[in-house]
């Protein structure tokens, strides 16, 4: 039996959703457990950083009982948490150094052309961020993804803007 597609008055209209302006990026996933004296209470932590690739960047950390709750509060946070950077052409503005917990940053301005010479989570985050030219140091030992985002988002807090850079 053919089957006929409903006729249009029929066919329930779904309001289109607008475009995300924020890309977001998974950072980090752990399985994270809290034992009590009833057992242990198994949980995820996810970390999550969002930018708009001009400007603005933002970082959330949650927990959930599934990845899937713990990836979606982790973003909702970072849209709480979005810092404006202030860039001087595809760079920032000054040099920069930040600490949090063990984790010290340094990040430094680079000519136009030089590329984003960073990595791991400070790549991430100043790619997001909209960063194109810059060069960073991870200054301690830590390996700690978490510290390490923090103080990057704290030294790109920290960056003002020179009457000089602006365009």
């Amino acid at each position: 039996m053919i089957q006929k597609e409903p006729s249009s008055r029929f066919r329930r209209q779904m309001p289109e959703r607008p475009k995300d302006e924020f890309e977001s990026k998974l950072l980090d996933l752990a399985r994270v457990s809290h034992t009590r004296a009833g057992g242990k209470k198994m949980r995820f932590r996810a970390v999550v950083i969002i930018g708009n690739k001009t400007g603005k960047v933002g970082l959330g950390i949650a927990k959930g009982h599934d990845v899937a709750f713990a990836v979606e509060k982790a973003t909702r946070l970072a849209r709480k948490n979005i810092i404006v950077v202030p860039m001087s052409g595809e760079t920032i503005t000054h040099e920069v150094i930040a600490k949090v917990g063990s984790a010290h940053i340094l990040l430094r301005p680079q000519r136009s052309g030089r590329g984003l010479v960073a990595g791991g989570t400070v790549r991430v985050v100043c790619h997001l961020a909209g960063v194109k030219n810059i060069s960073s140091k991870i200054l301690s030992k830590s390996g700690n993804k978490i510290n390490n985002a923090r103080a990057t988002i704290e030294a790109l807090k920290q960056l003002k803007i020179h009457a000089t850079s602006r365009n």
